[in-house]
């Protein structure tokens, strides 16, 4: 089937007398960014088209506009999804482009509860700004996982009306609004429930804006007094090797703070070893593994979980290091 342009990855096609509807992929999302420019004006506009249609194609790839640094990022799966992207990108569409260092999408949670209470005032000699809110924070129970809106749950738990109805979803803007830009090393928070338990408003000084003020003060503060830790994505490795060049690649995996999962026969003198490696070790393994088989090996690997860093890691990235 061809010509179909306005047909994304997703959808769902049928006869017309017999409509039916699939349910949604669920795609996982992005661990690796790269910063890419443009060398020139023409290349920017021929790369901005480019960048969009790769995204129609591709559910799993990204696209975020810096505008206060100028700077366009890509996210993907992976170091060599990227590879791939960025060659169709100067190839297909002509782009001649600068492309960043690869980094990881790391991310940011809490690791007990915390309730706090904040209060935003302002007065600037004519009407003023006031909301107060009280916001209990905790790590998402894993059984409510799927009644979280993106990365964060949130329960209006307001009794009496200290908080008027139309200011809640202010609150819980508020909240998302900080999640995005993080608070410990700039991240996106997530696996984070939050209660909204009480509040107070002012008749005439109250408003939307101040309550989303708010709600993100809040945040800020349940995060750093919430025990932070910092999450780093841990991929499924899968190495096919042959059997005189498994203990050189053990012995790699292992360098790279990965835990060896199982060694299953594939073919005569060859073997699968299975692992689960961080993927910030797993940066230019493909030509380390070529030099470590005499490339005699290969591997795939894939998205897994994210897990708490470790705490000279963690120190890293809230250093800029990493």
């Amino acid at each position: 089937v061809i010509g179909m342009k306005e047909t994304f990855t997703g959808d769902t096609l049928s006869a017309q007398n017999s409509p039916v509807l699939l349910e949604n992929i669920s795609f996982p999302a992005p661990v690796v960014e790269v910063a890419i420019e443009p060398n020139t004006k023409a290349d920017q506009d021929k790369m901005g088209i480019g960048l969009r249609r790769l995204a129609e194609e591709d559910p799993t790839f990204q696209v975020e506009v810096d505008d206060q640094l100028g700077q366009t990022k890509i996210k993907g799966m992976g170091e060599l999804h990227l590879e791939v992207l960025v060659d169709r990108l100067m190839r297909e569409y002509g782009v001649d482009a600068r492309v960043g260092r690869p980094r990881v999408a790391y991310r940011e949670t809490i690791t007990r509860m915390v309730e706090i209470d904040t209060t935003f005032r302002r007065q600037t000699g004519g009407a003023g700004q006031y909301a107060r809110c009280a916001i209990r924070f905790e790590p998402l129970p894993a059984d409510e996982a799927e009644d979280a809106d993106g990365e964060l749950l949130f329960v209006d738990a307001i009794r009496g009306g200290s908080i008027p109805k139309e200011f809640v979803p202010a609150v819980r803007k508020g909240a998302r609004q900080a999640m995005q830009g993080g608070v410990i090393a700039g991240y996106p928070v997530v696996d984070v429930k939050a209660t909204l338990l009480d509040g107070a408003y002012h008749e005439v000084d109250s408003s939307e804006i101040a309550f989303t003020i708010a709600g993100s003060m809040c945040l800020k503060e349940g995060i750093q007094k919430g025990a932070p830790v910092i999450l780093e994505p841990s991929m499924s490795v899968e190495v096919v090797v042959s059997d005189e060049y498994t203990g050189a690649v053990v012995g790699d995996i292992s360098a790279r703070r990965g835990v060896i999962q199982g060694m299953e026969p594939h073919s005569e003198g060859i073997s699968v070893i299975k692992a689960q490696v961080p993927l910030g070790e797993m940066f230019g393994y493909a030509n380390d593994l070529r030099n470590n088989t005499q490339g005699r090996g290969n591997f795939s690997m894939e998205f897994d979980t994210y897990t708490v860093a470790p705490e000279e890691i963690a120190e890293a990235v809230k250093s800029g290091a990493r």
